[in-house]
């Protein structure tokens, strides 16, 4: 499907703010069965050529950008600003190698995850899995995946987003995407489950603890205890949260608050924004912002975090390591660090396997839930999110482990609890919580629970 098709069957609707393109429902799985597990995720140029279509392709998507025309003035005027912009992006892509790694680490994460879970998983669903990579904007694009996936005889879908916290912007675009090819019969049908969101998973959170640790010691000894942490996300315009209440900005404040929960606050953190495009507002502060700011505040050691990018591509290797650095080194800062992306750290492929597998039925119910450990030593995880219960024998865990249960079955964290929060927050939506049993109604935030219902809605409202 070209953009320009794309572009006439779009239409705004509720469920790309809520997920509801796709049911969230547990994936019955007969045993033989073959799931295929589709990573969702942006895509990059590979090469110098590739850099002016794929700003096209992005500039085309109405689900991730919004421009005041349509149709084709739409097409002229994102061509247009393609062939501008991408004189500077070759030159920003040539400072990191000449093209995004972002395929070639999602690849390695694809087929880590992959084995994973036949290895760990297979046996106990039933089914045999095979993951795919689906790119919303280069190679491989969806299309490239449903067609291989046809090929292999796959006969369940689950669609797993590279994105940990849901936005409207990154996975709804990817999910309408899929969808609106299903519609056109463009790509087969498949019974399908998606993965909304794993902000809060255990596994995820400790290995961007690690990455923190692994950054720390790249600074002396003497100012190590000085850094001040700053998680970076990407930011989006402000009225995706404000009116079309985007659950984003919640969730990655939700992923910042359990990652310092998880570090016992071990040092002062910050939350901000980056890769701001066009005149419109987007959520604040900026990155560059508030690295200024902490440079006129004296603070001269900072650690920047990658939040919400689980793979170092343009974002994290250029926009954050070079350009950033810069704008703090002038600034004043005087030791200035950028944490590698998660990558394919053991942890993280695990938390994709575990965001997998929970939403998988298979035929016959284990002879005891399935559990898996936290990655804590100690339960120290159950302990910092107030589970004594977690390790309780008559509840059938051992310490430092949780059940798998399907998504839309986890409690969400208590919003009235989280300490990260932007100046502008509306208490929209909190993350799953993996580690606690049913959370009581009472312990809620009243404000917050419409939004979080509203998330796992698979109908247009």
């Amino acid at each position: 499907m070209t953009p320009r098709e794309f572009l006439s069957a779009y239409e705004f609707d509720r469920r790309m703010v809520t997920g509801g393109h796709f049911p969230s429902d547990p994936l019955a799985v007969d045993n033989g069965d073959t799931v295929g597990v589709v990573l969702l995720n942006l895509g990059g140029p590979e090469t110098q050529a590739d850099v002016e279509p794929f700003l096209y392709n992005l500039f085309m998507d109405p689900a991730i950008i919004d421009l005041p025309v349509g149709g084709v003035w739409r097409h002229w005027l994102a061509k247009l600003i393609a062939k501008t912009r991408s004189r500077s992006v070759r030159e920003d892509y040539e400072a990191i190698g000449g093209g995004s790694p972002i395929n070639r680490l999602t690849r390695e994460q694809s087929a880590d995850l992959e084995s994973l879970l036949n290895e760990r998983y297979g046996e106990t669903t039933g089914a045999h899995f095979r993951t795919y990579i689906a790119m919303r904007y280069w190679h491989p694009f969806s299309e490239e995946a449903a067609r291989q996936m046809q090929e292999d005889g796959v006969d369940q879908v689950v669609l797993l987003p590279l994105y940990p916290q849901y936005s409207k912007t990154t996975t709804g675009a990817s999910l309408v995407y899929w969808k609106t090819l299903q519609e056109e019969g463009e790509i087969p049908t498949w019974p399908t489950t998606v993965v909304q969101e794993y902000a809060a998973n255990p596994k995820y959170i400790q290995a961007l603890s690690e990455r923190i640790d692994e950054g720390l010691q790249r600074f002396e000894r003497d100012v190590r205890s000085d850094v001040q942490l700053v998680f970076s996300a990407h930011g989006t315009p402000l009225k995706e949260m404000k009116e079309r209440r985007d659950p984003y900005c919640c969730l990655v404040h939700s992923t910042v608050d359990q990652v310092m929960k998880y570090r016992g606050h071990d040092r002062p953190y910050h939350v901000a924004f980056q890769s701001k495009v066009g005149p419109a507002e987007w959520l604040t502060p900026s990155t560059l912002d508030k690295l200024d700011d902490l440079a006129e505040q004296g603070r001269r050691a900072l650690l920047v975090v990658p939040v919400a990018f689980v793979t170092d591509h343009i974002e994290t290797s250029y926009e954050l390591d070079i350009e950033a650095r810069e704008e703090a080194e002038e600034a004043g800062v005087r030791h200035f660090e950028v944490t590698s992306g998660l990558n394919s750290h053991p942890l993280f492929i695990e938390a994709l396997a575990e965001a997998t597998v929970a939403q998988i039925q298979p035929p016959q119910a284990p002879a005891r839930p399935l559990s898996v450990g936290d990655g804590a030593p100690g339960s120290a995880f159950a302990a910092q999110n107030g589970s004594a219960q977690n390790g309780s024998a008559e509840n059938g865990r051992e310490d430092g482990a949780y059940r798998l249960q399907p998504l839309d079955q986890m409690p969400r964290h208590n919003a009235d609890q989280r300490q990260a929060r932007c100046h502008q927050c509306e208490c929209i939506a909190e993350a799953r919580c993996w580690t606690t049993g049913p959370e009581p109604s009472s312990a809620r935030n009243d404000a917050a629970a419409p939004a979080q219902q509203g998330l796992s809605e698979t109908s247009a409202s």
